[in-house]
């Protein structure tokens, strides 16, 4: 059986794991974007789960909106409106082999995405 401090020490290791995943802007902006401005905490939760999810899997996430309930916290019809919203804001993209299968999240980053574009825009043509 562990003991408190090995669980305290197991969750701080584990925090910063899931932390190092994350740049600053997902703290400092998209979290007060998505819970403040949107008012959609979940949604936060969420991106952050799949983020995680796809960095330890190193791909997208397979997973059911029950899965995603579960593994979060919260009821599947949040699970359902906070994975709507995340496409909504092109923080996640979605695909399905067919219509009833279940779908494969990617997490996306525009923030980095639109850095890269300038980048490559002021290196110029290949």
């Amino acid at each position: 059986m562990y003991s408190a401090i090995n669980l305290v020490s197991v969750a701080v290791v584990s925090i910063g794991i899931a932390m190092a995943v994350f740049d600053d802007y997902v703290i400092d902006v998209l979290m007060r974007d998505l819970v403040g401005h949107d008012r959609k905490p979940a949604a936060f939760l969420v991106y952050l789960w799949l983020a995680t999810e796809q960095a330890h899997e190193n791909s997208e996430t397979r997973v059911s909106y029950q899965q995603v309930a579960e593994s979060v916290g919260i009821s599947k019809s949040s699970a359902q409106a906070a994975i709507r919203w995340l496409l909504k804001r092109k923080l996640l993209s979605v695909e399905k082999e067919t219509a009833t299968s279940t779908p494969a999240y990617t997490v996306r980053s525009p923030w980095r995405e639109s850095q890269r574009r300038v980048k490559d825009h002021q290196r110029g043509p290949k």
